[in-house]
């Protein structure tokens, strides 16, 4: 293969790579009221959800679900956390502080 030709292909692969990495999308699901601002999401393999807290007390976001299992960690009112979904499958999103608080997750590949 020659050197130009070698190039141009490892450019190509770049362009590919970088498009890819760019297709991920940040979803914001906002906690006020003791609710998530959704009920159901769809989400991609690659994105993320950023949980922001909009009440006046903590929340603590959890999944024990096969797909992705994780725990944010209490946080107050006015900041955030993130969770990057990076397998398929249906995800159950709740609060440890207020155990009425569910979203369900739908990850597609």
């Amino acid at each position: 293969m020659s050197r130009t030709l070698r190039r141009a292909a490892g450019l190509a692969l770049s362009g590919l790579l970088a498009c890819g990495a760019a297709a991920a999308e940040e979803h914001v699901v906002t906690q006020k009221n003791k609710a998530f601002s959704a009920k159901k999401l769809k989400v991609k393999v690659g994105d993320s959800i950023k949980f922001a807290n909009e009440d006046s007390f903590a929340h603590n976001v959890f999944s024990l679900s096969a797909a992705k299992s994780f725990d944010t960690g209490s946080f107050g009112s006015g900041q955030a956390r993130s969770v990057s979904f990076d397998k398929p499958g249906a995800v159950e999103v709740e609060c440890a502080v207020h155990p009425e608080m569910r979203l369900d997750v739908e990850v597609a590949p």
